[in-house]
């Protein structure tokens, strides 16, 4: 389970020192953005949609026990068991208990960012079950020992040689000389060595975009296949997800399924769409014989009732990090967490605490672009705003912002004090830097001058300049 958060400071440096990093995260800027953009206009009706998908989460958070106890019913009317886990532990041994319950050897795995919350693959190693990524992007972050960096795209921080250099050393069995002309070629590599350890793995363990409480179906959505023979070739399948995944009905299902692919990879619908509704039936030729749910709370169910309550709206398309200005300078990893970018910054405290990711909601400019593009609507710059009032509330803020802050509320509550001092210091600066136009260094402002310098104010406050323009008028 990664969580580097409480060294989020030293996490953006190297990450802006890592030419590797910076040139993917300059090639993969645009495209999901562009790609998002274009599928949106195609669709009229867009905007009614995500208020359609907004009213059917908050619905469902609202009488979330109601429905996720329907939903557990019609699992086990299927022949299927639910698994309620409180945290990461109770989660990691229920997998474990069923594993061992079927002799389990080896694991296959579709991508599922709630086997990252919970260290899932560290914890089988180390039970002697061997995991194994059947995702493209999850099979070549494993050979390399690394985390996702991303939620859709767990490797979007790679270039084309970092794959072809992990798949050359991991790949021993075949020729080392051998090029891959096209990405293509990649992935047919791929391809050849999982097909044997899809048919030999024991159990098969998928998340789920959404639970319906209608069916007792849970739903992946892939571009590869790759969770459908993990799903389905296996004597078991394992399906990890958090507790607000659950929606009333197929049909509201259907609303969220045409916001998500439009936002995350600017699809209409993503290449598989896959309904699963307990093992196999009497005369099924193939499927799995066991179907478990493991329901991971994991702090979720805190956040009901209170103002990180809209956050379990979200539906992890990543278009809130696609677009934000931080996520596409640092990349994911940088934030130490699963969950990165702006979704990352409010979800990542609520999951490990505030004293350890009290660091990532300041990772914004509050710029907004978060929200506007948010399928779901969610308020992500409030909920920022709420951990950073809770983080100055205990002291877990630097001193520096703590004092800088205190200062600013004296004078800010004292208007025309302030006014008074804000112009003098303006008038100050203005004259110090009128030669250069610029500061390479300021007291209390090394954060700020380490990196840049600092504009010099053209001598008057921006209250001082309105009031004079008003006069004039």
């Amino acid at each position: 389970m990664l969580n580097t958060s409480p060294a989020f400071k030293s996490n953006v440096r190297a990450a802006l020192d890592d030419a590797g990093l910076q040139k993917a995260l300059a090639r993969a800027k645009k495209p999901f953005a562009e790609t998002r953009t274009a599928a949106v206009g195609r669709l009229p009706e867009f905007e009614a949609l995500r208020e359609t998908a907004k009213g059917i989460k908050n619905h469902t958070i609202a009488h979330l026990d109601v429905y996720l106890d329907h939903y557990t019913r019609q699992v086990e009317s299927h022949g299927g068991q639910v698994h309620w886990c409180r945290d990461a532990a109770d989660a990691r041994d229920a997998v474990l208990e069923i594993c061992r319950s079927v002799g389990a050897r080896t694991v296959t795995k579709g991508k599922s960012m709630i086997s990252e919350e919970i260290g899932l693959n560290e914890f089988l190693a180390e039970q002697g079950i061997e995991p194994i990524e059947t995702d493209l992007g999850e099979y070549i972050l494993q050979l390399r020992n690394e985390a996702p960096s991303h939620i859709i795209g767990p490797a979007f921080h790679l270039n084309r040689e970092d794959w072809e250099e992990s798949f050359r050393a991991a790949h021993t069995h075949l020729p080392s000389d051998r090029v891959f002309p096209e990405k293509r070629d990649i992935q047919a590599e791929a391809r050849a060595v999982l097909r044997e350890k899809f048919i030999a793995a024991d159990v098969g363990i998928t998340g789920a975009n959404f639970l319906i409480a209608e069916t007792g179906t849970s739903i992946i959505v892939t571009n590869e296949g790759n969770g459908d023979l993990t799903q389905t070739l296996p004597r078991v399948h394992i399906v990890l997800a958090s507790l607000e995944k659950v929606v009333p009905t197929i049909e509201d299902t259907v609303s969220l399924l045409r916001v998500l692919a439009r936002s995350a990879t600017g699809q209409e619908f993503s290449v598989y769409t896959t309904f699963s509704t307990g093992p196999k039936r009497a005369g099924d030729l193939d499927g799995p014989e066991q179907y478990h749910v493991i329901l991971l709370d994991n702090g979720r169910s805190n956040m009901v009732g209170t103002e990180f309550q809209d956050m379990l709206r979200c539906i992890r398309c990543s278009a809130c990090m696609n677009h934000c200005p931080v996520y596409l300078t640092v990349g994911g990893h940088a934030y130490g967490s699963m969950y990165s970018g702006p979704m990352g910054s409010v979800l990542t405290p609520a999951i490990f605490g505030a004293d350890q990711a009290h660091l990532l909601p300041s990772a914004s400019t509050f710029c907004g672009k978060c929200e506007s593009v948010c399928p779901m609507k969610i308020p992500l710059t409030g909920m920022m705003r709420h951990w950073r009032e809770r983080a100055f509330e205990r002291n877990l803020a630097p001193a520096t912002t703590r004092y800088g802050i205190g200062v600013w509320g004296f004078f800010a509550r004292r208007p025309a004090l302030y006014r008074a001092v804000t112009r003098m210091a303006a008038g100050a600066m203005g004259l110090a830097g009128r030669k250069r136009g610029r500061f390479g260094w300021l007291p209390f402002a090394g954060a700020w001058t380490t990196a840049r310098d600092m504009p010099a104010p053209e001598g008057e406050t921006f209250f001082a300049r309105y009031a004079r323009e008003q006069r004039g008028r």
